[in-house]
């Protein structure tokens, strides 16, 4: 069961697919040169939200590098994200490692750097979730739940351990953490998801403040209907509406270097979320109520 009470969304128009502010056409056109020989490293990325924020970035003109468990996934993802990328070619380079492991995501880093010469924009999409069947004290205490924790808050650190001191030699450094909104409500049977994403909410914010010159943002990529989520929580069939081009079009605004977004950065955002209305109906608010952070609030 879930409670809705405890969450407290902005008034603006909700978007469940790509809308007109967001359109990534310009990049993909070349009329926009934003992300033209960009690095970008994906760790998440071979199937589902982490290979369609790929594949935009590759349309986009960047240069890529993807990190997944599986070798034989990121073959796969590999050619999928060249057969849609059309005139650019992009190089991409393919990476095996687990989140988890900080040794491997400390090599995986190192091999981009190497071969690529830096980083400019860094996304931490590997996530998993136990499912949502039982209180978590009828779980397995490892692999049911701090396993969740391991992959998607440990995870979601060692990518920034890595990478952000290569960011902040870019002059448009940006990290982006793979949240979700279930930080935001009370859901039974949810602990050890709601609590990785709430956590990853609050470390974003600390990477912001320990690396301002990075801008970093805690981003909500929709409801949609993936694989894994499908298999942890059934129920999310039935609402999980948005499309896999919703978030990836958003991040590609977030971090296209032209400062137009830079301040949400150490803040959650939804891609449901109409940015232009944010900018236009709430960004003062934002700004100068430190909103959009965790905190307690007294009503």
């Amino acid at each position: 069961m879930m409670s809705k009470s405890s969450f407290r969304n902005l008034p603006v128009t909700a978007r469940h697919d790509i809308y007109p502010a967001i359109s990534p056409e310009p990049y993909f056109s070349g009329s926009s040169a934003a992300f033209h020989g960009k690095v970008i490293l994906i760790v998440g990325a071979s199937r589902g939200i982490g290979l369609s924020i790929s594949s935009f970035y590759a349309r986009a003109g960047a240069k890529l590098a993807i990190v997944s468990r599986s070798e034989e996934s990121l073959a796969e993802a590999k050619d999928h994200i060249i057969s849609e990328a059309g005139p650019w070619k992009p190089e991409v380079l393919t990476l095996a490692a687990d989140a988890a492991d900080s040794k491997a995501i400390e090599a995986a880093v190192l091999r981009v750097v190497e071969k690529f010469g830096g980083l400019d924009v860094v996304v931490a999409n590997a996530g998993i979730s136990s499912p949502w069947t039982k209180p978590f004290v009828e779980n397995d205490a490892y692999n049911d739940w701090w396993r969740v924790l391991e992959v998607n808050l440990r995870g979601t650190y060692n990518v920034a351990h890595y990478t952000l001191p290569h960011l902040e030699k870019s002059k448009s450094g940006a990290f982006v953490a793979i949240t979700s909104t279930a930080s935001q409500v009370n859901a039974s049977f949810a602990s050890a998801y709601a609590v990785s994403k709430t956590a990853i909410n609050r470390f974003v914010e600390y990477a912001s403040i320990e690396h301002p010159s990075v801008k970093s943002f805690a981003l909500h990529p929709g409801t949609i209907k993936t694989e894994s989520i499908i298999a942890a929580i059934p129920f999310w069939e039935a609402i999980a509406i948005d499309t896999l081009q919703l978030p990836a079009a958003t991040i590609l605004k977030l971090t296209d270097g032209s400062g137009r977004f830079d301040w949400l950065s150490g803040r959650f955002v939804s891609a449901n979320w109409d940015l232009e209305e944010v900018e236009r109906d709430w960004k003062e608010d934002i700004v100068n109520k430190g909103m959009l952070v965790t905190r307690i609030i007294a009503e």
